[in-house]
């Protein structure tokens, strides 16, 4: 248990703390703890919101912070998955674009409007909705390792995690984030939830879709799914 959330930690934060074990066991924990790591992230940026200024300029603020809490780690994955994306390539030859270093067209355009919708959402909702969509984006991870879904490559952060964690587990973790997501939106409980729902649904679309292009998940996917899955959160808590 303390092997997996050292592991998960150093893997979702820029916590520099030592490492533990490492294998799947413990990444089995990790990833089932990921939208916990996710709600405390979404704490620290949620206690900003009550320290800067209201507007765009503290929401840019918040945001940037989420990114240097996170190393900028998921959006580099949801650059090259989109890359490799929009390379219409399947196999082996999508998944040499995403081992790349350099960033095309397809995750410039990602980056910066992902940055953009999250800047404009954190603008205008409030604390809790930070922390629901905080915890929805890493719930994303979860879902991705799921039992059933293969590794996209024997090898990488892919390997070690995927199937790794049980469907009753990862279904459990979704019920108790939109659960937890009935203080998003002041005055209507119901809508924090029903937006946790819709962003599980896009997630597994876009988990099937990485599974029929690239053979199955690789660090990047998860990358893509957690950027999606708190973007798509966000905006919607924005405009609920």
């Amino acid at each position: 248990m303390f092997d997996g959330l050292r592991l998960a930690l150093t893997t979702l934060t820029v916590l520099p703390l030592r490492p533990g074990r490492v294998d799947r066991r413990a990444a089995a924990v990790a990833m089932s703890l990921a939208p916990l790591v996710g709600a405390l992230l979404g704490l620290v940026l949620a206690g900003l919101h009550g320290l800067l200024p209201a507007g765009l300029l503290g929401a840019a603020v918040i945001v940037a912070a989420g990114v240097l809490l996170t190393r900028g780690l998921h959006l580099d994955g949801l650059a090259d998955t989109v890359d490799a994306l929009g390379s219409y390539r399947s196999g082996e030859a999508a998944l040499e674009i995403m081992k790349k270093p350099d960033i095309g067209p397809f995750g410039v355009a990602a980056i910066t409007l992902t940055l953009l919708l999250q800047a404009a959402a954190v603008a205008e909702v409030g604390p809790w909705a930070i922390v629901a969509a905080w915890a929805a984006g890493r719930l994303g991870i979860t879902l991705a390792c799921r039992r059933g879904v293969p590794a996209a490559r024997p090898g990488g952060l892919g390997a070690l995690v995927a199937s790794t964690v049980p469907v009753p587990v990862a279904a459990g973790l979704a019920v108790a984030v939109a659960a937890g997501a009935v203080w998003a939106v002041p005055g209507r409980p119901w809508a924090g939830p029903a937006v946790v729902a819709g962003v599980v649904l896009v997630v597994l679309v876009l988990l099937r879709h990485a599974v029929r292009r690239f053979g199955g998940i690789t660090g990047d996917v998860l990358g893509a799914a957690t950027e999606l899955a708190t973007t798509l959160a966000l905006v919607a808590l924005a405009l609920t």
